[in-house]
């Protein structure tokens, strides 16, 4: 069982309804949300002198942005870099290229039986990317968890670095759980539904909230958590 946050976290929640809709689009955004954070919980507070400003990691939406998504899957930082290098340098990022090609050019670039399975799928499907900038979070996620492949996780990171989501976390990625532990002293790693939980109170800035985990873990364990 993890421990809840600290109560100054809980007791500092702010009394105004969360924003709903935001988009982080700069330096600026991430800026604001982090000031946010830092006055509602000294916890976070403390990771935000520690790590200084907080990454904006914004990334174009579209097919790329899922495929590398889909890529990293379960995989550490250092091994999705190398395969989605090795498929950058092939060509394969884009749904023409992924048909034409045989499974041993997948394979080639590094990817997994199953993998190659999620991307054609992907390269096959009518995914509207340029309608997912106008749905809602929760069905954003629902739409791209329909793709063979793409789960929760990978659908939460796409809300969030490709279509700037302010208010979405991923609660199944390690680094996360592993900073959070880190930061709250908790005995273990707190299980996905026990971190959004936790991260209920990060509302209307989860986004940056996770930026800011993510950056705390990078100094904390020398590594980076997030590609």
């Amino acid at each position: 069982m993890t421990r809840e946050p600290s109560p100054a976290c809980a007791a500092s929640r702010p009394l105004a309804p969360p924003v709903s809709g935001r988009i982080i689009k700069a330096e600026a955004d991430v800026e604001e949300g982090a000031a946010h954070l830092a006055a509602i919980c000294p916890r976070l507070a403390h990771a935000r002198a520690l790590c200084g400003p907080v990454p904006l990691r914004r990334r174009p939406d579209g097919f790329a942005a899922l495929l590398s998504a889909i890529v990293s899957q379960q995989l550490s930082t250092s091994a999705a870099g190398a395969i989605w290098a090795r498929m950058q340098a092939a060509g394969l990022t884009a749904p023409v290229p992924i048909r034409h090609a045989g499974d041993d050019d997948l394979r080639a670039a590094g990817l997994s039986r199953q993998k190659i399975r999620y991307i054609r799928a992907l390269a096959d499907s009518d995914l509207d990317f340029n309608e997912l900038r106008d749905l809602s979070d929760a069905d954003v996620v629902a739409r791209l968890t329909a793709l063979p492949g793409v789960g929760v996780w990978t659908a939460e990171i796409y809300a969030m670095f490709s279509l700037g989501r302010a208010d979405v976390f991923a609660p199944g990625d390690l680094a996360l759980q592993e900073a959070a532990r880190l930061l709250y002293d908790l005995p273990e790693r707190p299980r996905p539904r026990d971190l959004r939980q936790m991260a209920e109170a990060w509302a209307p800035w989860r986004s940056v909230a996770a930026r800011l985990l993510w950056a705390y873990y990078r100094i904390a364990k020398q590594r980076e958590g997030i590609r």
